[in-house]
């Protein structure tokens, strides 16, 4: 997964780049940062509580938006179950304490989403919000660590999982007193859409791994999309809502990054069939 000791930084197979290439993703964090800073808070949109999933089943409210989170649950699940037993092979050890965060924040987006939705407000949005955080924190420190080897894996999940805690922490109390400001929770997003892809190719993940991060973070776009136009596609197709869609596609997502994950192990399945005696009778 990662580099070995004093290789040469490229990107593509054979195609050397320069050595400053390995500085980008610090000087893009810095300028992100810097971008968001001149251009001064931003704040929720005024209706962003007002989703168009009015159907209620079995007396839950906003069902289709409640119900449509049990998927991050079972992604979670399936990526807990496969790759908890595989966390000390060469293929996950490295990043493994990022993607075990990632794999149970995805498992309280499931609950904290669900339980927003059964009555959207600025106080429940936090539980939503703040587990979000955390999967992309997750998956930050993860990738980080597989490209470096993991020794500091540990270190940059705490980090990178206060920030993401101290960016919603910073939103709810900042809508409190009136002005709210989404900037450090939207710039763990951004980041997270902007490295990861980054890194991979700087350092020349294997193909599977970028192909599976490269879905997943168009799948992510499009919900992100689906989100925003809530009530335009709830109007247009009438037998779902922009939100209940996003939490469909945004579950894709995750398991588009649990697929790469578990592909890392499949070439050991197949060595291990090509060697199992039983085969031969």
């Amino acid at each position: 997964m990662r580099p070995a000791p004093g290789m040469d930084v490229s990107i593509g197979q054979g195609h050397p780049v320069p050595p400053w290439i390995k500085h980008a993703p610090t000087i893009i964090t810095v300028g992100m940062i810097v971008i968001l800073t001149l251009h001064g808070r931003i704040a929720q949109p005024t209706h962003y509580n007002e989703f168009a999933d009015q159907s209620v089943a079995f007396g839950i409210p906003h069902s289709a938006d409640v119900f449509s989170n049990a998927g991050f649950a079972l992604v979670a699940i399936w990526g807990w179950l496969t790759l908890r037993p595989r966390r000390a092979s060469d293929h996950l050890r490295a990043g493994w304490p990022g993607y075990r965060l990632f794999l149970i924040a995805l498992l309280l987006t499931a609950f904290g989403s669900a339980f927003y939705h059964l009555a959207p407000d600025n106080i429940s949005l936090i539980w939503d919000r703040l587990p979000i955080a955390l999967i992309c924190a997750g998956l930050l420190a993860g990738v980080r660590g597989d490209i470096r080897g993991g020794s500091n894996t540990g270190i940059d999940v705490i980090v990178l999982a206060l920030y993401a805690v101290a960016s919603v922490a910073w939103w709810a109390i900042s809508d409190r007193n009136g002005a709210g400001d989404l900037r450090p929770y939207l710039l763990l997003q951004g980041l997270a859409l902007i490295l990861i892809p980054l890194w991979q190719a700087i350092y020349r993940c294997p193909r599977t791994d970028r192909i599976a991060f490269a879905t997943a973070m168009v799948l992510y776009i499009l919900a992100k999309l689906a989100e925003v136009l809530d009530h335009e596609i709830a109007t247009a197709l009438g037998f779902v809502t922009g939100h209940t869609l996003k939490h469909l596609i945004a579950t894709a997502a995750t398991a588009a990054i649990v697929w790469g994950l578990t592909r890392r192990f499949s070439h050991d399945g197949q060595a291990a069939r090509r060697v199992d005696p039983s085969n031969l009778l």
